[in-house]
């Protein structure tokens, strides 16, 4: 007779509770948590985009972060700069419902953005966006300029590719669910050489989700679609964030059509997928566009190098 199953060893998340391993690892002060909060736009009705708000004034920037990613992989640059921001989880990432179409369309993350940006940070001086987070920022651009004053595209240009972004793809096309957060973590690490072990923790405890057997899944793949355009629940609302990478190109004539300021971050390790022919184009197409090298970062420049970023993105949007 069965005495009953082994209880399953739960691991504690607090989203809030991990600021100060941020400021340790990259040697920012830290007087105490700061002030952060997350807040849910409704984008239409019984759908909400969710974003963390840090400070208490007016938001001056907002983030948005890369595919299969979410608003905490900003969390060390925020502290850095120590700034009002918001920071938002894309349609079908982090705490964001899925979207209308599938999570890599730049064009309809864009219009679900719009909303939570005049609701959250309507003066912001400037929008950042990494990978999808930028190309989602240069729609945004196209489709309401009075909201993005200037421009700054983390590692990302319309030129990335499946080719250039190969890696990516195929991390985030991996295993739907793990048997362990080790098994978890195993795997992030393999792809991801350029990061500590310690920030790749914080990062997984932020983007997966634990479930009542004690496995864990992505939580961007909690909105993965079962077949094309049909959501995880039937609902069509799809969110599917992996299959081949898309095609970005045609956004260049938005690139070209750009009038504010544009900065260019580019990571100069290997694991960067923005190559010279991509910064070349977005100089013609740009011709205002400032470009920054930074060594030592790859593809995650938030993550590999966050205080440098956090200065340029001071020096190119905020009177510092």
């Amino acid at each position: 007779m069965l005495v009953g199953m082994a209880a399953v060893e739960r691991v504690p998340y607090d989203e809030f509770s991990m600021f100060h391993e941020n400021a340790e690892e990259f040697g920012l002060p830290y007087d105490g948590p700061p002030a952060v909060r997350r807040e849910a736009v409704e984008v239409e009705p019984g759908r909400h985009l969710s974003a963390l708000v840090w400070g208490e004034a007016e938001a001056e920037l907002v983030f948005l972060h890369g595919g299969a990613q979410n608003a905490h992989t900003w969390d060390t640059v925020a502290l850095a700069l120590g700034r009002p921001l918001v920071a938002v989880d894309l349609p079908g990432h982090g705490h964001s419902d899925g979207g209308h179409a599938n999570a890599l369309d730049p064009a309809s993350n864009a219009r679900d953005v719009a909303t939570v940006v005049r609701a959250l940070a309507p003066g912001a001086r400037a929008v950042v966006g990494m990978s999808l987070g930028g190309v989602t920022a240069i729609a945004l651009a196209a489709q309401a300029p009075e909201l993005v004053r200037s421009l700054v595209l983390v590692d990302i240009t319309p030129g990335v590719d499946e080719h250039k972004a190969s890696a990516i793809v195929a991390f985030v096309n991996g295993p739907e669910s793990f048997d362990s957060f080790d098994d978890l973590l195993a795997r992030t690490m393999a792809f991801n050489p350029t990061r500590s072990e310690s920030s790749l923790r914080r990062g997984i405890l932020h983007n997966a989700v634990q479930r009542a057997d004690g496995s864990w899944v992505w939580r961007y793949a909690r909105h993965r679609a079962s077949a094309p355009g049909d959501g995880p629940t039937g609902d069509g609302l799809a969110g599917d964030v992996v299959a081949g990478h898309p095609d970005f190109g045609s956004l260049w004539d938005a690139v070209s059509g750009l009038t504010v300021p544009v900065m260019l971050v580019r990571g100069m390790l290997p694991q960067s997928v923005v190559d010279d022919a991509d910064e070349a184009e977005l100089r013609r197409r740009c011709p205002q566009a400032r470009i920054e090298h930074v060594d030592g970062a790859g593809h995650s420049v938030q993550g590999d190098q966050p205080v440098e970023l956090a200065r340029l993105i001071a020096d190119f949007a905020l009177d510092v």
